[in-house]
């Protein structure tokens, strides 16, 4: 893991930026999981510098570009897990580091971002996944997006908590929002071809305990190719690196950590010499597709790996959705106890 973390490290702009890879895209969702990687690692300088990054490209709305090359927007879109991801970002590097400067500086920054989130939310519960050209929200919702906006609604709570502030409108939405992801399929788009749809409502923690085993052992055998690890998609003959570990983490959150260790250990094929990892496989043609090693896949190895061996106080965040407050509740007394320090 250690070379992993920096194979990671290697790709990291001299500006803190985390592309895909040296003089690629950057979206902030993606390297906000690199940054986290880094944090595993004990890079928290290196982590630090990508947060910085990111917070200092977000825009007054509360939101960030949906793809930069060399620091420029190159898709100006809106979107809205974009917006919500540095929540987790933040939370875990706190656990990670107890890094009280870098939360007080990120927190601002968390807070517009999941105000927009909470602005983008519809009628059903769920959140729309992009802001249209006029500025409104769209009647579209996407549930892995949705998912991880849970992830980070509750990630959010534990912040305000810190900050000795509450926030009772993102204790409304993920309320709404969870409801949603647990009985509400129709208020999402019919992406079910998609790995990520199957396993990221149970790694978010929106769907827990026996409902979790059920809804992954229903598409098992639809997404999971023994020996290799998960597709990205069910009619696809390609399994790809971070939706494996992504799976891995979903299994851990549903307490099956020998399959959750089985999923590591199968993609492990993806592996380069220097520890970073190949984004996917076309198992017919024996081929690496695409052509990439990417951060983020990297830290999803190396977030995997965290929840599994629980080697830094950040590991619960994967490992136990439930050390979270709940949600639609203000209880945040077992928070560390800096409350009221962190401000905006």
């Amino acid at each position: 893991m250690r070379r992993t973390v920096a194979a990671i490290a290697a790709e990291q702009g001299a500006d803190g930026s985390l592309p895909w890879f040296r003089g690629g895209q950057l979206d902030p969702w993606d390297s906000i999981e690199a940054a986290m990687a880094l944090d595993v690692g004990g890079e928290h300088g290196r982590a630090a510098a990508a947060y910085r990054w990111l917070a200092a490209r977000q825009r007054a709305d509360g939101s960030w570009a949906a793809e930069y090359r060399d620091g420029a927007e190159t898709q100006p879109a809106v979107e809205s897990n974009h917006a919500g991801y540095l929540a987790v970002g933040a939370w875990h590097t706190w656990l990670a580091s107890g890094d009280e400067r870098l939360v007080t500086e990120l927190w601002p920054a968390v807070r517009r971002g999941l105000d927009l989130v909470v602005d983008m939310q519809l009628d059903s519960g769920a959140v729309s996944w992009a802001l249209r050209p006029d500025g409104t929200p769209d009647d579209t919702a996407l549930l892995t997006g949705n998912a991880s906006l849970f992830q980070a609604l509750r990630c959010g709570i534990a912040l305000a908590g810190l900050a000795g502030q509450t926030q009772p409108d993102w204790e409304l939405a993920v309320t709404g929002l969870g409801t949603a992801l647990r009985s509400d399929p129709d208020a999402f788009a019919d992406r079910s071809r998609w790995s990520m749809d199957w396993y990221y409502p149970v790694l978010a923690g929106a769907v827990t305990g026996d409902a979790a085993r059920a809804r992954l052992g229903a598409d098992w055998d639809r997404f999971v190719v023994p020996g290799l690890g998960a597709r990205c998609v069910a009619d696809r003959p390609w399994v790809t690196g971070a939706e494996t570990c992504e799976l891995a983490l979903a299994l851990v959150v549903a307490g099956q950590r020998d399959a959750a260790v089985e999923q590591v250990a199968a993609m492990q094929h993806l592996r380069h010499d220097d520890g970073s990892y190949w984004t996917g496989f076309v198992y017919p043609d024996d081929a690496r597709w695409p052509v990439e090693r990417t951060t983020w896949t990297a830290a999803a190895v190396v977030l995997a790996a965290d929840a599994l061996s629980g080697a830094t106080p950040a590991s619960g965040l994967f490992a136990d959705p439930s050390a979270l407050p709940a949600p639609g509740t203000a209880d945040t007394g077992s928070l560390p106890p800096i409350t009221g320090r962190v401000q905006g």
